[in-house]
């Protein structure tokens, strides 16, 4: 057992919660109290419903997730908005949301786990967000599509798959730029394009994010949205569970993006 609010700011210091710009829904830090201790730890990428049962069927007390519980903005507390809080109160469940702050620290961040699993080693920062950068980028000398073919398969564990612009025989990746999440987006083409990327690694995108990018000449792996961010809060979580002996559980949730 360990104190809720020790945890909030030992939370708040590993990932610099306060001092990140971040979206104005995102709320970043502790989101819901409960009454003060803590016994078992949850991770999840998203808030919801399932993801609130499911916890509380685990027995945890402290809920970590990357999209927090005003993602979607302001809603009446009735349906299952209702329920959700009425689940977690009667299960006495803390709420812990970290976006930006997760998904660029270096070490349980994202993007940076994201590239270790993909067998790539990032050298620079990149995307851009006011005054932080996001994702990671690096040199490699790999073909395009063996690339795409360990994202695939890093997707597939978690209920995705792995969709790509098209890629030429024999193409190689020598810079590279990965941005978890919804990360193809006109900025981060730009940027990709002004540092002479060739290959972006992304949850997901608009459709015209594949249209610009071939022209542009980069090649788009996009490897899903909730995949691609799952890593963070289960470093997150193990990290939290070897530091306060407290034990965790990942609810794996896939939505299909």
């Amino acid at each position: 057992m360990t104190s809720s609010t020790l945890i909030v700011d030992y939370l708040d210091d590993l990932l610099d919660t306060d001092s990140i710009p971040d979206y104005p829904n995102a709320l970043n830090g502790l989101q819901l109290a409960n009454s003060g201790q803590v016994t078992r730890i949850a991770a999840a990428v998203d808030f919801s419903l399932r993801t609130v049962v499911a916890a509380a069927e685990s027995k945890a007390n402290f809920l970590i997730v990357h999209h927090g519980m005003f993602w979607g903005g302001l809603k009446p507390i009735v349906g299952t908005t209702f329920t959700r809080l009425q689940t977690l109160i009667a299960h006495d469940m803390a709420v812990y949301s970290s976006h930006l702050p997760l998904d660029r620290h270096a070490l349980y961040g994202n993007n940076a786990l994201l590239a270790a699993e993909l067998d790539l080693e990032p050298s620079a920062e990149f995307a851009q967000f006011k005054n932080i950068a996001i994702g990671v980028a690096g040199q490699s000398d790999i073909a395009t599509a063996a690339l795409a073919s360990r994202a695939d398969k890093f997707a597939r564990l978690h209920g995705g798959s792995v969709r790509t612009t098209p890629v030429e025989p024999g193409r190689r990746t020598r810079a590279w730029a990965i941005c978890t999440g919804a990360g193809a987006d006109s900025g981060t083409l730009s940027e990709a394009r002004e540092r002479g990327i060739d290959t972006l690694v992304v949850g997901e995108g608009p459709h015209h994010s594949a249209v610009e990018a071939e022209e542009s000449g980069i090649t788009v792996i996009y490897a899903g949205h909730y995949a691609t961010e799952t890593l963070g809060v289960c470093a997150v979580a193990a990290h939290l569970s070897d530091r306060f002996g407290l034990p965790w559980t990942f609810i794996e949730a896939p939505t299909g993006l």
